[in-house]
């Protein structure tokens, strides 16, 4: 097993991940005119990375842990408003699929670091 010691809120892989999921949000969604379902999606998206961010400088595990699982739920926001986007076509399915990987990557990794923290 490989452990990997994270020094800056930076090298949290669904964080990077995030960057993209947040980029591609931007761009997929600049047309829509829906501002207020634009805006929910894309502070969900953001919302996703600052949680990251904020527990990383917050002091011990705990909190991190605390924040890393807002940011899970952020996430999951982020793939149920996915659902409204495709199905009132805002987002094409080939869009769709793609920021819905992403959803389910950065989930993955934070389910695996929460239950790596827990486990220290």
């Amino acid at each position: 097993m490989v452990i990997v010691k994270i020094s800056r809120f930076e090298d949290v892989i669904a964080w990077q991940i995030g960057r993209e999921l947040i980029s591609r949000l931007y761009s997929v969604l600049g047309k829509c005119k829906d501002y207020s379902f634009r805006d929910q999606l894309q502070r969900a998206a953001v919302s996703i990375n600052n949680n990251i961010a904020e527990g990383f400088g917050r002091i011990g595990n705990k909190e991190f842990i605390r924040y890393l699982k807002i940011s899970k739920g952020s996430c999951l926001e982020v793939r149920s408003m996915l659902y409204t986007a495709k199905d009132i076509k805002l987002i094409e399915e080939v869009e769709f699929k793609e920021l819905f990987t992403l959803t389910v990557r950065i989930e993955q990794i934070l389910v695996n670091l929460i239950k790596s923290i827990e486990l220290k």
